[in-house]
C-alpha cells in the first residue's frame, strides 16, 4: 500500500499578449490507482519571472514572449487598461 504523488500541467495561451494560464493537478495515487486530485491555477503575464514555474511553462514563455510582446503588454498596462481589454 504505497502512496505516490505526481503533478500534471495544462497551459492556456490568452491573446493578444500571450498571457499564460497554468492549471496544475496534484494527483495522489495508492498502489497505482488515483485516490485524490486537487487543482491550482495561476497566471503569468509577459515579462513575469517564470523561473519557479514548470519547465513546460518556461519553454512556452521563452518562445512567445519576445521583447516586442513584452513592450506592447507593458504599454497597454501603463495606459491603464486591463490585460483582457
Amino acid at each position: 500500500m504505497a502512496f505516490t504523488e505526481r503533478q500534471e500541467y495544462k497551459l492556456e495561451i490568452i491573446p493578444p499578449f500571450q498571457i499564460i494560464q497554468c492549471r496544475r493537478a496534484d494527483i495522489v495515487e495508492k498502489d497505482g490507482v488515483e485516490v485524490g486530485r486537487t487543482y491550482h491555477r495561476h497566471v503569468r503575464c509577459p515579462g513575469d519571472d517564470v523561473s519557479e514555474d514548470c519547465a513546460e511553462l518556461q519553454a512556452v514563455a521563452a518562445a512567445l514572449w519576445t521583447q516586442e510582446v513584452i513592450d506592447a503588454y507593458e504599454a497597454h498596462v501603463a495606459a491603464g487598461l486591463s490585460p483582457e481589454a
